[in-house]
């Protein structure tokens, strides 16, 4: 996924609409639009800036965060501003955990360009700044941002880093969508081509300029395709579709997301996810869902928290987490959602079938462990 902020100068003042998606759109024409851009207005900004940044987000968070101290080279791109480095610091997916290992808050983190990377007032030339801080911008889930940032606050104790909402300066974009990542660079992560956009080294830009995105418009709808298409994708995000102190990490498949490093050392909650991880099977799974009816004719009076069970069994499968229109997202037990059964329904609405799928970016060894592991048993 490209996953872009921006300032609000330049949201207005350099903003094109190539196309406005309609506001009826269907999936079908979602999935065949080309790539999308999107306003999330449900992630705010924060910027942490300091000397003790890397040092600080590094023993709280479940990725390895010491890359954006490293230096990035000095090799340049053909851009309309030729001091772009070719290679940038690749932006950060990470979670805050409890000291129990549940889930927090999720954050995409980013380092802006120095200042040397870009060109000064008169053009001519670099700019330098010798005193320029250090700093991090994190987008966040914009329901708890209050929140997170006492939660930060309260683990800082003595550390030389400020933590500020930027929300009222920055917004945060998303593209996602089919088109460029089709003939994305084989650089780039090969498994997030299903989700969007690796990152890595593109030295002609080919895969950011290769088609313009739509820019979805729609004030009614706001970021509802870019949900949508999550959804489609099997991909949670914020610390309501993934519960806010309940959800176990690896459930939730942050792993796959590239969210969890096993190589960083200790953070908090790290004990149980590594410990999970090497010694256990992950027997329940996010995975996304669809509703229909017993003549295959899709149904939207799901709403989150309805149970999954085995009409035929009478089994408990999982429970329905995020749900929008015929879509939705469910943590299920494997067993019961992907061996292809046309038994679960929604308890208490029998005459809504739910259909779960394997997405196409789940790492392979997910199934075969858990195909062992039963067969063990």
């Amino acid at each position: 996924m490209n996953r872009v902020l921006s300032s609000s100068f330049y949201k207005h003042c350099n903003r094109a609409i190539h196309q406005t998606i309609p506001k009826h759109r269907n999936e079908t024409q979602l999935q065949t639009a080309g790539p999308v851009a999107s306003l999330i207005k449900s992630r705010s900004v924060i910027r942490f800036r300091g000397p003790d940044t890397v040092k600080f987000l590094q023993g709280l968070l479940t990725n390895d965060i010491r890359k954006f101290g490293e230096p990035i080279g000095d090799k340049t791109a053909n851009f309309p501003t030729p001091n772009v480095p070719t290679t940038s610091v690749t932006p950060i997916y990470a979670a805050l955990l409890t000291p129990q290992g549940r889930f927090l808050y999720d954050l995409f983190l980013y380092k802006p360009p120095n200042s040397d990377t870009k060109l000064d007032t008169t053009g001519t030339g670099p700019a330098s700044d010798p005193n320029q801080p250090f700093e991090l911008f994190a987008d966040v889930d914009a329901s708890v941002l209050d929140e997170l940032l006492a939660t930060f606050t309260k683990y800082r104790l003595r550390s030389k880093v400020e933590i500020d909402n930027v929300a009222s300066e920055f917004s945060c974009w998303q593209r996602y969508g089919s088109g460029p990542s089709d003939n994305s660079s084989d650089v780039e992560e090969p498994e997030a081509a299903s989700v969007g956009w690796g990152a890595g080294e593109d030295g002609a830009a080919m895969s950011s300029s290769s088609e313009a995105p739509l820019i979805e418009a729609d004030k009614e709808t706001d970021e509802q395709n870019y949900l949508m298409w999550r959804i489609e994708k099997g991909v949670a995000e914020g610390s309501i579709e993934i519960p806010k102190g309940e959800a176990m990490p690896l459930e939730y498949n942050l792993v796959g997301l590239n969210a969890i490093s096993f190589d960083k050392g200790c953070y908090v909650g790290q004990e149980l996810i590594a410990r999970t991880h090497h010694r256990g099977v992950i027997r329940k799974r996010l995975v996304p869902l669809r509703f229909q009816d017993n003549d295959g004719k899709v149904i939207d009076k799901v709403i989150p928290g309805s149970e999954v069970v085995n009409r035929e069994s009478g089994k408990k499968a999982g429970l329905v987490t995020t749900a929008l229109g015929c879509r939705g997202l469910g943590l299920l037990r494997l067993e019961e959602a992907l061996k292809g059964s046309t038994a679960l329904s929604i308890q208490g609405q029998e005459d809504v079938k739910v259909v779960a799928s394997k997405p196409d970016w789940w790492p392979s060894d997910w199934l075969q462990d858990l195909q062992q592991h039963t067969a063990f048993a």
